[in-house]
């Protein structure tokens, strides 16, 4: 397989060509991504993590975009690393030395503080934006470091953050190569591009790089679902609950990808695939977050429930002009009205899983990134940061199928091949 996915790169090397060498979209995405982070830099506060990365990121993606119109092959190794160096190093080792995160490190860090102290990572009478903890009880984990051996860049929760999403997607690429830590970097696509060079290309993507450098709390979420989504497509019911358990025991996005991914395991494996990632998820998502929630509730419901929706009395920071925090600041009721709105969209995402289930772990996750687009749309407290999840739901899972198909038969499920097939 390996010596398939070479010679299928030393034969570019020597015609100097590649497959598609007539439509290239590597570097007119860079050009796009650099000016995409040129205007966050130039929009965002002063002196803040977010103008320091889009400064530094517009210059990486330059650099990367002309390597690659330089480059005789399209989604190259030499522009990824590029990007990934300008985009990402760069600027996480300048904010690591300058001791400037996003609040939401601070937050997670005082999460473990308060759960290793109380029992409880949530504060009870929250007041001001810092007080208030809006993640699930596995995130204060990644707090654990920097509560046992002080604040060192070694101990932030930056760096767990980024070693959670780096483990996560280095777990997915094993698995979608079949389980071989020989082949697990070097399998690819049928157009050439290998599993090492796709990660950095996401690592690389700009709703990635930017939370990953300032300290977002989404990347290992994101992560964590690749992973089920690899489990999926490998037909591997069991353990793919087991990391979407993970990833739901951290955060409230990624509890729509379980009924989607049981609606495609169903159909894959049938009910007992199903059965078993439904019970693998919600089993661990449940059992790490009801005895928190228990200990305090008043606390869990005011910091996870009302807080992140924008329901409390302290208003969210997360308040870009999406529709739904239009819908809440200008229509009468705008709050319930939005509520209502994402009901009925989370009602039809359902619906259709039950009258048109996915077939295939990618149109799992295409139905996945509809759900999410429509609530991240509608909610009266949200990021545009949160656009982690459509675009990587979208783009991963098909890299990820290319270089699946590449792996003979690794597939524990023979119905599996057979469904992919039908889809």
């Amino acid at each position: 397989m390996s010596t398939a996915v070479d010679a299928r790169e030393s034969g570019t090397a020597a015609t100097g060509r590649s497959p598609r060498a007539g439509r290239r979209w590597d570097w007119p995405v860079l050009v796009v991504c650099a000016v995409s982070a040129l205007v966050v830099g130039l929009s965002s506060p002063a002196d803040t993590s977010q103008e320091a990365w889009g400064l530094a990121a517009a210059l990486g993606y330059g650099c990367a975009a002309l390597v690659a119109a330089r480059s005789s092959a399209p989604w190259a190794p030499a522009p990824a690393v590029v990007a990934v160096v300008g985009a990402v190093v760069v600027p996480l080792l300048y904010l690591t030395v300058i001791s400037k995160e996003q609040m939401e490190v601070g937050v997670v860090e005082r999460a473990a503080d308060l759960l290793f102290a109380s029992g409880s990572p949530y504060h009870h009478t929250p007041h001001m934006v810092r007080d208030f903890n809006p993640y699930l009880p596995g995130m204060a984990c990644f707090g654990i470091p920097h509560m046992l051996f002080g604040d060192t860049p070694f101990t932030s929760a930056r760096l767990w953050f980024l070693v959670g999403f780096l483990a996560a997607v280095a777990g997915a690429i094993r698995v979608l190569a079949g389980g071989r830590e020989a082949d697990a970097g070097r399998v690819g696509t049928p157009r050439g591009v290998t599993a090492r060079t796709g990660v950095l290309w996401l690592i690389a993507c700009p709703v990635v790089a930017l939370p990953l450098t300032i300290g977002g709390v989404d990347p290992p979420v994101i992560g964590l679902m690749c992973l089920a989504l690899a489990f999926t497509q490998r037909g591997d019911a069991g353990r793919a609950g087991l990391a979407l358990g993970v990833a739901a025991a951290l955060k409230w996005t990624a509890w729509p990808a379980i009924p989607v991914l049981v609606a495609v395991l169903a159909v894959r494996g049938g009910r007992r695939a199903a059965l078993k990632c439904a019970a693998g998820s919600v089993g661990i998502a449940l059992i790490t977050v009801l005895p928190v929630a228990l200990v305090d509730s008043v606390a869990f419901y005011r910091n996870v429930v009302l807080y992140p929706l924008g329901l409390g009395p302290t208003a969210s920071s997360a308040q870009s002009p999406l529709l739904g925090h239009l819908i809440a600041v200008l229509v009468p009721h705008g709050e319930a009205v939005t509520m209502a709105l994402i009901a009925l969209s989370a009602g039809v995402v359902g619906l259709s899983l039950l009258i048109r289930p996915p077939r295939s772990a990618v149109a799992g996750a295409d139905r996945l990134a509809l759900g999410l687009t429509l609530a991240i749309a509608l909610s009266p407290a949200t990021r545009i940061g949160y656009a982690i999840y459509p675009i990587v739901l979208l783009t991963w899972p098909r890299f990820a199928a290319a270089l699946s198909a590449d792996v003979p038969d690794g597939q524990p499920h023979g119905t599996d091949q057979a469904a992919d097939q039908r889809a």
